[in-house]
């Protein structure tokens, strides 16, 4: 049975403020391993993903971020595992609250080129430190709990907080300044 693409007509509105990702996993167990990619801006862990797309479900579209993202193939579940919410800095500089499906997509082969190659790093890692590796706290939540683990309450991270629209315009103008004057930022 074929699943039909979500219409995007009437909720379009809602998209523009939603997006999908993939979950990429491999291995069973003790041998579970996350794949965590490097964001363009940013360089933090994150898992692909990106805006619905017209004529494909969101697990679809989930599934070709992972192959634009990270060279993946895979097979991607049909109902999400949560959500969670970051800050999404748009082109235009705006910051804007997003909330992210996910869908497990179990990894069953990696391309030798994709699209974004070399835009980003791409990292197989226990489920522990994967968790641990993201900074949004319901990501890294729903990571340990896909993966069945607990995570140690001496290395887990108080949840910090997002920054605000205006930090985040802030840090922006702070390294376009710093990139002017001819200094690098440490």
């Amino acid at each position: 049975m074929t699943e039909k693409p979500v219409k995007q007509g009437a909720a379009k509105a809602n998209d523009r403020r939603r997006q999908v990702a993939a979950l990429p996993w491999r291995g069973d167990g003790a041998t579970l391993q996350i794949l965590l990619v490097s964001s363009r801006e940013t360089k933090r862990w994150v898992i692909p993903k990106g805006w619905p797309m017209k004529d494909r479900t969101d697990p679809a579209a989930a599934a070709q971020e992972a192959y634009e993202e990270a060279g993946l193939d895979g097979v991607i579940v049909k109902q999400s595992v949560g959500d969670y919410e970051y800050l999404k800095r748009l082109k235009s500089g705006e910051a804007r609250l997003v909330r992210v499906d996910v869908y497990p997509f179990h990894v069953t082969g990696e391309h030798e080129t994709w699209p974004e190659k070399g835009q980003r790093v791409l990292q197989w890692m226990s489920p522990v430190e994967a968790a641990l590796g993201v900074q949004e706290p319901e990501l890294r939540d729903l990571i340990a709990r896909f993966a069945g683990v607990e995570l140690p309450e001496d290395e887990r991270p108080a949840p910090a907080r997002a920054p605000t629209p205006v930090r985040v315009a802030f840090q922006r103008l702070r390294r376009r300044v710093t990139t002017l004057w001819g200094r690098t930022r440490r």
